[in-house]
């Protein structure tokens, strides 16, 4: 007798589901997906317990008949694709047919449906299906998800918090606010309202709700692009980043996923903008023709691979610096004191394992774990309805008052030197206020751009090593010579091939004379056996920014006033004057009609 036997359909819809259902966040993000694609306007999300005593999602949408709501519970039953040049070219979020028969497989699941001519209704437990039979409803659908993950218990136990998952849901929610700013979204948790969105069609205001005002004020707007590749989207001012790269949302074609490359070209696009450790807050959609993306990577559909990815990052490290460089400006100092607090922690996109970015803290709300959450008697489980609650949730919702206008582009303004203060900071006065001016970080700006300038010269002035560098290396960086010499001709510097594993540099370019060369050349080498991007503006930066550091005035130095105008002069007259080498600000503005109202006139 064979050991080998096909598996029963519920057997395979609950192994699926370890993959599509990994959490009750996954849940909601099918969900709200299918809704999407059902050309929905509207859609309301509503949970309790975090998502594990129960999750319902209203929407809108076209629908389905009586046969299509049995139907799509069938596994791989979809209306997205029907046959295999569909698949290379998908236009929808779903498509695999597998979430909603592994949803219902470890879950009680009521579906109510309206297309307008008939409306079913649908109860499935735990794979099984229960009845199918009319019932009056709203169009749309309306899905219930209740008692999740009951009968597999491993599952259960290795979900966190109450507190944790609920957040997890409420930033998928925001992101796909982010993603489809035309929809109306609302998040309902435990009947308290805590996000909603109007569905006006105006990312400004999702921006706004989100991140409010200030950072809404400060969005530079992004609408570029090129044969392929279209970006749309806001990059706000470097003056508003943050701690993790949570804030940093990428959608393709409308769908969130997880683009390593495409962050890291963001990332390196602020470089020269804000400190390393700090993570600018951008939000970018790219459309582009469904065949240059394969979503067919993952059950989850995080991932994706594009077949012209390099040419994406290389559009986005063009279009991000353009459009900063064009609207940089000072640094308004805020002089009022901040309310709320606000809490970053990794985001899902980092690690699903952490909890992500909590943006409001009320006092003294008592968190119930997840082991008590999934003890409640049958008699204390609360079931959500379609009716409303005559209790009036309470919604943690800013209200625009104004049109939010992007960030408008402004020129480098004329300043007066007024004074210095503790040998430290050169006082000027501006249109806008009053301006203060880091000497040192101004002066490193300029030494660093001189330098940058004359490292990419045409015509380097050349020395000679009393001592060739030897460089240690691998056979098959060796071999790779012509190519890496080829790379750095730009930097007057010449690899030769000396033995099977080693280089040796007879000269060497004179900017290099205030930096250790050995090691300069050592990095050099290793960056290309790493396989890293060699960028003369990029590999190079730590070093130039270290010697315009060593030339540049320091504290407690009692400038005169021609040399506070020289600073002046020196800086207004950079390509990029607003930050030094290190992404720390050269100078701020505190606005005059702050320090009128600090002052009571």
């Amino acid at each position: 007798m064979g050991v080998i036997q096909a598996l029963d359909t519920q057997l395979t819809n609950m192994i699926a589901a370890g993959e599509v259902v990994e959490r009750p966040m996954g849940i909601v993000k099918e969900l709200v997906e299918n809704a999407l694609d059902a050309k929905a306007t509207r859609i309301d999300i509503l949970v309790q317990q975090g998502g594990i005593q129960s999750i319902q999602v209203v929407d809108n949408g076209v629908g389905m008949d009586s046969e299509d709501a049995t139907m799509a519970f069938e596994r791989h039953a979809t209306s997205k694709i029907a046959n295999t040049k569909d698949l290379w070219s998908i236009k929808t979020l779903g498509f695999r047919g597998e979430a909603l028969p592994s949803i219902a497989s470890v879950s009680e699941v009521n579906l109510e449906t309206n297309n307008g001519e008939q409306s079913t209704r649908v109860e499935i437990k735990y794979g099984k299906l229960i009845s199918a039979r009319p019932y009056p409803c709203n169009q749309g659908t309306m899905i219930q998800i209740s008692g999740l993950f009951q009968k597999t218990p491993a599952r259960l136990k290795h979900l966190k918090t109450v507190p944790y998952e609920n957040s997890l849901i409420s930033d998928v929610v925001q992101k796909f606010a982010l993603s489809h700013p035309e929809v109306a979204f609302s998040f309902t948790s435990d009947n308290k309202q805590t996000f909603k969105t109007s569905g006006s069609n105006d990312l400004l205001e999702v921006v706004y709700q989100l991140y409010g005002k200030d950072i809404a004020k400060n969005s530079i707007m992004i609408d570029d692009g090129d044969t392929d590749y279209r970006v749309h989207g806001v990059c706000v001012h470097p003056q508003f980043n943050r701690a993790t790269r949570n804030a940093i949302s990428v959608f393709l074609n409308g769908r969130m996923v997880r683009p390593y490359r495409i962050q890291k070209a963001i990332i390196d696009s602020y470089a020269n903008y804000i400190p390393s450790d700090r993570y600018p807050i951008v939000v970018l959609n790219i459309t582009m023709d469904s065949q240059l993306v394969d979503v067919n990577v993952h059950p989850s559909k995080w991932e994706v691979r594009l077949s012209k990815e390099q040419q994406l990052e290389y559009l986005l490290r063009e279009i991000i610096p353009n459009a900063i460089r064009e609207h940089i400006q000072a640094p308004i100092v805020n002089m009022e004191r901040v309310v709320k607090e606000k809490v970053e922690i990794q985001s899902l996109f980092e690690n699903n394992d952490l909890p992500i970015q909590q943006t409001v803290k009320e006092e003294n709300q008592s968190y119930t774990p997840i082991q008590n959450a999934i003890q409640l008697k049958p008699q204390e489980t609360e079931v959500i309805n379609r009716v409303e609650t005559k209790e009036e949730p309470r919604m943690v919702e800013t209200v625009i008052e104004e049109k939010i206008v992007p960030l408008a582009k402004k020129e480098f303004p004329i300043l007066k030197v007024i004074g210095q203060m503790h040998g430290k900071y050169i006082l000027c006065e501006g249109v806008e206020g009053l301006y203060i001016i880091d000497q040192h970080a101004a002066q490193e700006r300029v030494h660093y751009e001189q330098l940058l300038t004359e490292m990419e010269s045409a015509q380097h002035t050349m020395t000679q090593c009393l001592v060739p560098h030897m460089i240690h290396t691998t056979h098959d960086l060796v071999r790779r010579v012509d190519e890496m010499n080829n790379v750095v001709k730009d930097l007057g510097i010449q690899f030769e091939v000396f033995g099977d594993d080693s280089f040796v540099v007879r000269e060497i370019p004179i900017w290099l004379k205030d930096v250790d060369e050995a090691i300069f050349l050592q990095d050099l080498v290793d960056s290309f056996k790493d396989e890293k991007e060699i960028s003369k503006s990029k590999i190079h930066k730590h070093k130039i920014a270290t010697m315009a550091c060593h030339h540049s005035i320091r504290f407690n130095r009692i400038l005169n006033e021609i040399e506070m105008n020289e600073v002046l002069s020196q800086l207004a007259s950079c390509n990029q004057p607003y930050h030094c080498p290190h992404g720390r600000p050269t100078f701020i503005c505190i606005d005059a009609t702050r320090l009128e109202k600090e002052f009571l006139r």
